[in-house]
């Protein structure tokens, strides 16, 4: 984790320069004394994996923020924008965090208007990229990304994708894979991942397009195969599947997510809590328990989340010129 490593060093010296800042009148004298929990709220249903992350993440988090209680607050709708708002539009004391992702936050961005703006926030840790990847059943015909290809070629628009909706990473992963390979699929929007896996299981789809952590359990089961995964490099835990670009496609996906406050933080609240969760990242009694829960480690801090946030903003916007993904 050597970039980790690197941020953190950045971060200790910052934090000798912002100590004075934490004095009784400074701006962060009501930074994490139990008076109030800093509450962390989640724009997607209890359950899922951003839930999953959360809590797991701030329950360490609280042993390296000395006197901070987290209480974790669902608040899903509109695909993740309700939440989002409401990250955006808190007070930036440091008591309201939030969980974002970043083809939700920005794809909702660039398909319409709004209450937040995706360069504004406060970017603190990103701690999860899970990658995207295509899946089929384990007797189907299908062996390859190639294999894929050369299908949809041989009927174009027929064979079906299941996704988890439009404009989700899922979908858009299925959006570049078309154009890297000149081929157009048959896009079947479902409403979450278990349907897609029924209907894979069932017979019914030639496809589903869902995150590596997703099918992990009924990989190492036999029950369904991956053609390929989408991150910039294999998954350990799915080391024997190999990437899209491995395999000859330039198409790199998937959901990658993190913890941010809105904008305006204080420099010295900024400092302590992007320092609280770089050294949760590091601490190996979480990296256990993220193995655990299969949750595929990416951790990006401060700046450098901010810059990949804004990096993959710029490519959807791109593919958005190219073929938007709604009416």
């Amino acid at each position: 984790m050597p970039r980790l490593r690197r941020s953190a060093l950045r971060l200790a010296a910052a934090a000798v320069a912002t100590t004075l800042a934490f004095g009784p009148a400074g701006p962060a004298a009501a930074a994490w004394p139990e008076d109030r929990p800093i509450e962390v709220i989640v724009p997607f249903p209890p359950a899922g994996g951003v839930d999953a992350m959360v809590r797991a993440a701030v329950h360490h988090a609280a042993q390296h923020l000395p006197g901070a209680r987290f209480v974790v607050t669902n608040r899903p709708g509109a695909a993740g924008q309700v939440g989002f708002e409401a990250i955006f539009s808190a007070a930036p004391d440091g008591y309201t965090l939030g969980a974002v992702t970043n083809t939700a936050l920005n794809g909702i961005a660039i398909e319409r208007r709004p209450r937040y703006q995706v360069e504004r926030f406060s970017y603190i840790a990103s701690i999860v990229d899970d990658p995207g990847g295509f899946w089929v059943a384990a007797d189907s015909r299908l062996r390859t990304l190639r294999d894929l290809q050369e299908a949809a070629r041989r009927e174009p628009d027929a064979l079906a994708v299941g996704t988890a909706g439009i404009g989700s990473d899922d979908h858009l992963l299925q959006l570049a894979f078309e154009a890297a390979a000149s081929v157009r699929l048959l896009h079947v929007p479902y409403p979450g991942t278990a349907p897609i896996i029924t209907e894979l299981l069932g017979g019914r789809l030639a496809v589903g397009s869902l995150n590596m952590s997703e099918g992990l359990s009924l990989m190492r089961d036999g029950k369904i195969r991956a053609l390929g995964q989408a991150g910039p490099e294999r998954w350990p835990p799915t080391g024997e599947v190999p990437t899209f670009v491995e395999q000859g496609f330039d198409v790199t996906g998937g959901s990658a997510r993190g913890i941010a406050g809105p904008p305006g933080l204080a420099p010295a609240i900024l400092t302590r809590l992007v320092e609280a969760f770089a050294a949760t990242l590091a601490d190996p009694a979480f990296q256990a328990e993220a193995a655990r829960l299969n949750l595929p480690l990416r951790p990006l801090i401060g700046a450098e989340y901010a810059a990949m946030m804004a990096a993959d903003l710029a490519a959807l916007r791109a593919l958005w010129q190219r073929r938007p993904w709604k009416d």
